[in-house]
């Protein structure tokens, strides 16, 4: 990406340090996916967008069985804000956490040790379209989310009182930044270099 260009993307919200911590760790990209990704400035009961969430309830159809665990908030935090009354209840998508050492471990049962070396490197350097890697933070080892494995839960069966103790971590400015470009990549690309023609009426 244009550096000089990046510039007039930034959020206009942030104060002059935010804005210049996230510059500068745009412009290291992508030799700075470290613990910068991650804050712990948000200590409060909202679900933030990118917050890794524990026990999370999660199914892999076409199989019915079901198990808890680890997962990414994909919902935009305005949309799963308690406070946000709409209509209809809203759900939260998210999607569940992989340790990345577990799965080289499984690529390495199909796949060359040179190839999976590289898809590593790939995926540590966010050049993956569907994978957000993570890097290691607390307890939390390195770690990647396919964003092609999504589920859903109704919003009010998370407690937001206890949330801190289940929030694995939240992302910062850079994080989140990095993490918008993702989605953005992967849902809605719009050079699919399809021609689709309207109905004629």
């Amino acid at each position: 990406m244009n550096i000089n260009e990046v510039q007039i993307y930034l959020p206009k919200f942030l104060s002059a340090e935010s804005t210049k911590e996230l510059f500068e760790g745009l412009k290291d990209f992508p030799n700075n996916i470290d613990s910068r990704l991650y804050t712990s400035y948000l200590q409060d009961e909202i679900i933030y967008q990118g917050d890794g969430l524990k026990n999370m309830l999660v199914i892999n159809l076409p199989n019915v069985n079901t198990k808890n665990v680890n997962c990414m908030v994909l919902s935009n935090t305005c949309d799963i804000d308690l406070s946000n009354k709409r209509f209809f209840s809203s759900q939260i998508i998210y999607t569940p956490i992989i340790n990345l050492e577990k799965y080289k471990t499984f690529l390495l049962l199909k796949h060359e040790n040179q190839k999976i070396s590289e898809h590593i490197e790939e995926i540590k350097k966010q050049r993956i379209t569907q994978i957000f890697f993570l890097p290691k933070y607390g307890n939390l080892e390195e770690s990647i989310v396919f964003l092609d494995r999504i589920n859903n839960i109704s919003n009010k069966h998370i407690e937001r009182q206890d949330l801190n103790n289940n929030r694995i971590f939240s992302l910062s400015d850079y994080g989140n930044y990095l993490f918008l470009l993702k989605l953005s990549l992967h849902f809605t690309r719009i050079q699919d270099k399809v021609e689709r023609r309207s109905i004629r009426i």
